[in-house]
């Protein structure tokens, strides 16, 4: 009998994987660590205690109250110092629910890479090469301090619909759909091999900066790239860093990841959480240390479409605020100095998982509730 392909790994004719489709998005974002094709579960062993303490003022904080109405909405938690201060859910969502972080697990770079260069086994102005020989082209002499800061210009686009066969010839532009094989979020075309992102990222070549200056050049291979300089540096394999920091946050819930069909976890955005456990991980992130404080103090790249927000240390400040965005709808913003953390989930059902000024309008919400907290 013949095989028939994963339906929710097959690619549509608007080239999007059937899951990431708008009608399903909604649902396959809740379930993305059952619609992979690999993945990894890791649990705590000590959950960090979160108790309610609401702050009734919150409510009143300007935007609030669209940005829960708008239908894209799944949930919001705000926490300090061990405190839920706010917490809001959609109608088809709750505490308990699982959700799609996307690139929020880029933070996981920045909580493992800042332990090492914290005790002086990684030096962040090193060509990349140094740690990883098999780096290829785009990456042996870049530094890792510019894949930190996503400023590594190649031949890769962060394009969610570019075609993805037949395989592009070497040099020409390739986009993430072709990352999307890699991960194992969708199957190759037929008769192709499957890869893993380590390989991937690797067959990246050097490109003319497609903007001039110094904005982000966000491009998610640069995490992965990242991931394999840490494994390298460290003498410790990824997953058992991964499990490190699901251990520090104190996670209730187990946390899933998708893995490479190496084994490779995926960092650059296949973590899947509750909202009050990546609230956890955000007041993990708050504790800080030298390189959250670098990642504020004005270095890196500039981020569009976010005025003054920079990209720095995998991840994005104002200076006040430290956090990540991920695609259609995710954030996670943090203040080190008030050690508080808000978390957000929605799913944003446009064709591409995208809307103009709709991330701008998260981070000012989320900056105003973490400036109303005492």
């Amino acid at each position: 009998m013949a095989r028939q392909p994963a339906a929710d790994l097959s690619v549509t004719a608007e080239r999007l994987a059937v899951w990431n489709t708008p009608p399903r998005r909604r649902a396959s974002f809740r379930t993305l660590h059952l619609i992979h094709r690999r993945g990894l579960s890791l649990r705590a062993p000590e959950i960090m205690p979160l108790n309610e303490v609401p702050d009734p003022g919150l409510a009143g904080v300007a935007g609030l109250a669209r940005l829960l109405a708008e239908p894209s909405f799944c949930a919001l938690v705000v926490v300090q110092d061990g405190a839920i201060r706010f917490e809001r859910y959609a109608a088809d969502f709750g505490r308990d629910g699982f959700h799609s972080i996307q690139s929020i697990t880029k933070t996981f770079v920045h909580l493992a890479m800042g332990r090492l260069v914290a005790e002086g086994r990684l030096d962040p102005a090193r060509p990349i090469g140094h740690y990883v020989p098999e780096a290829g082209a785009a990456y042996a002499n870049a530094s890792v301090q510019q894949a930190l800061d996503m400023d590594v210009a190649s031949n890769f686009v962060e394009d969610y619909a570019a075609p993805y066969a037949p395989a592009p010839a070497v040099g020409a532009p390739v986009g993430y759909a072709r990352q999307e094989i890699a991960m194992g979020w969708r199957l190759p075309p037929p008769g192709e091999a499957e890869f893993g992102v380590r390989d991937f990222a690797a067959g990246l070549v050097p490109a003319p900066r497609p903007v001039p200056g110094p904005a982000t050049l966000y491009t998610s291979p640069n995490t992965d790239m990242l991931g394999w300089v840490i494994e390298r540096a460290s003498g410790v394999n990824l997953p058992r860093h991964v499990n490190a920091i699901v251990e520090a946050a104190g996670l209730e819930s187990p946390f899933h990841i998708s893995v490479d069909c190496t084994g490779v976890p995926v960092l650059s955005g296949g973590g899947v959480m509750t909202a009050r456990d990546l609230a956890r991980l955000g007041l993990l992130l708050a504790k800080g240390d030298v390189f959250l404080a670098d990642a504020m103090a004005g270095g890196g790249t500039q981020y569009g479409g976010a005025a003054g927000w920079r990209y720095r240390n995998h991840l994005l400040s104002n200076g006040r605020w430290a956090g990540h965005p991920g695609y259609a709808g995710q954030f996670l913003m943090v203040d080190p100095e008030k050690q508080a953390a808000a978390a957000f989930f929605s799913v944003l059902e446009t064709p591409q998982g995208e809307s103009e000024g709709y991330f701008p309008r998260i981070m000012a919400v989320l900056g105003g509730l973490l400036g109303g907290l005492g």
